[in-house]
């Protein structure tokens, strides 16, 4: 008789949660494009052939002759706790697909959501799942700002996270995590898993992959994956804005059945980013030089970063305050992206193309987390273009893969073009800018509310990036944000 074909849930279900942010994550939020996640045939159509985890998962799937069951693929941008619904019906459509019968589960999660219940969104989806099925083959894929919680690591069979920051290599990542999955069920290894945690908090600003060090650490990790026992070799940075017990650098390393290899590698991971922890600390520059630089300098574009308010950090995204002081400096030939005004941009979409608005400008938002109220801006430009929002990164993050930051418009000062959207999104591929008819390689200054991400698309063209602290729970100063939960001592937050 044939061999039955194994069967395999995908399923995605990504959030990095801020939980100083007061933006909220409801069910809608982890949609792209419509008002539902994705789920059965949409999730193929939507992530087929992109730089996704979901593709990878699907691609392995295919190549074993698996039968493919996608009941969900839910992504949402960084924001505040998520909603109690939400987190219930995304578990519950992938527990019920594997409640059916599979032979192998493969998911693609971010490693850092919170949601109103639970500390760890990820290990409690795993634990349920261990629950179901006992001795079901789970790979998972992470993000590299996991916050890395015991039971991720008890509840599944393979693991991998990100590489890089820009994060570029989310096929790859998947790749790294199913593959030994699927060598495992033909019976050609057995992995072995060890982790271990530093308490340390770095710095967002100090974890890009092109800085040490980071960048020593994570090529590190692919020389580990070099030797024919090791599966995979992940180091955490982890995501410090969010005040839980776990917050903090990790790693990760799994081998073919060699615990002691295991354990040497993720220790050597660890001790050697603790043995630099205070290259993680970020240097806070005030933003009136920032801005004072900026006008000195004769050939862009220069990029000037909002990195205190970013929509993939959890940021409301509305803050006015660098976008203002670049108004007040006078600074031209400038294109700015984003502030989030849905209701400017309704105003704005009411007064027409070509008709000039004098509008309230952001600030719509208050964070109580720290002490501040919203505080928005009267701004009087021409509406430039009106658009829906949507538009394919062109890469090298997120290739192919549709972003949709809802209705926007273009609103022109005369010196200052700002995209107003009624979505959070972060600019990190030039098509943020070219599907609104912005060329950003000709303009003198592009503003982004951006912090790491942004370098996959814009680097390469930047004569000068200036990173501007403004205002917004993003913000690099430990000392604006209320620690409760987090385990002490942890560095920088106590001298260590």
């Amino acid at each position: 008789m044939p061999q039955k074909p194994l069967r395999v849930v995908i399923a995605q279900m990504k959030h990095e949660t801020n939980t100083f942010s007061p933006v909220p994550t409801p069910l809608s939020r982890f949609a792209t494009g419509q008002a539902e996640p994705y789920r059965g045939d949409e999730v193929a159509r939507a992530f087929k052939g992109t730089n996704s985890g979901v593709a990878a998962f699907l691609d392995l799937a295919e190549e074993a002759g698996a039968e493919i069951v996608t009941p969900i693929a839910a992504s949402a941008r960084p924001s505040g706790p998520v909603q109690s619904d939400a987190y219930q019906a995304m578990s519950d459509a992938i527990c019920a697909a594997v409640s059916q019968g599979c032979d192998a589960c493969l998911l693609d999660l971010h490693g850092a959501m919170v949601t109103e219940d639970h500390e760890d969104g990820e290990g409690t989806l795993l634990a349920r799942i261990r629950q179901i099925a006992p001795d079901l083959p789970i790979a998972v894929a992470l993000d590299m700002h996991t916050n890395l919680y015991p039971a991720m690591i008890a509840n599944c069979t393979t693991l991998a996270g990100f590489q890089t920051y820009p994060h570029i290599d989310n096929y790859e990542t998947a790749i790294r995590a199913g593959r030994p999955l699927f060598a495992m069920l033909r019976g050609e290894v057995k992995p072995t898993i060890a982790w271990g945690q530093k308490p340390m908090l770095p710095h967002v600003m100090c974890q890009g992959t092109g800085r040490f060090p980071n960048k020593d650490l994570q090529e590190r990790t692919r020389q580990m994956e070099q030797e024919p026992d090791v599966l995979s070799a992940t180091l955490f940075v982890g995501f410090p804005h969010a005040d839980i017990s776990q917050a903090g650098l990790s790693a990760v390393v799994v081998t073919d059945n060699n615990p002691e290899k295991a354990e040497r590698y993720t220790q050597e991971l660890l001790e050697f980013a603790w043995k630099h922890r205070a290259a993680w600390v970020y240097q806070i520059e005030p933003l009136e030089q920032s801005l004072a630089r900026a006008a000195s300098v004769t050939e862009g574009p220069v990029i000037l970063l909002d990195h205190y308010d970013n929509a993939a950090s959890g940021g409301t995204m509305d803050t006015m305050t660098v976008l203002g002081a670049i108004l007040d400096a006078g600074l031209e030939d400038v294109a700015a992206y984003a502030i989030y005004d849905p209701r400017a941009v309704a105003e704005m979409i009411a007064a027409g193309i070509g008709n000039e608005v004098t509008v309230s400008l952001g600030g719509k938002m208050s964070m109580p987390s720290l002490g501040l109220q919203g505080q928005p801006r009267q701004v009087t430009g021409r509406v430039k273009l009106i658009h829906d929002g949507r538009y394919r990164n062109q890469g090298p993050a997120s290739t192919g893969v549709l972003f949709d930051q809802g209705p926007t418009v273009v609103l022109d000062t005369g010196k200052v073009e700002i995209v107003v959207i009624s979505r959070q999104n972060e600019p990190n591929d030039e098509q943020a800018f070219r599907a609104l008819g912005i060329d950003p390689t000709r303009k003198k200054f592009l503003m982004l509310k951006s912090r790491v991400h942004f370098r996959a698309g814009f680097e390469a063209m930047a004569k000068e990036i200036i990173e501007c602290a403004g205002t917004g729970v993003c913000t690099s100063d430990y000392s604006q944000l209320k620690f409760e939960n987090v385990r002490r001592p942890i560095y920088p937050l106590d001298e260590m």
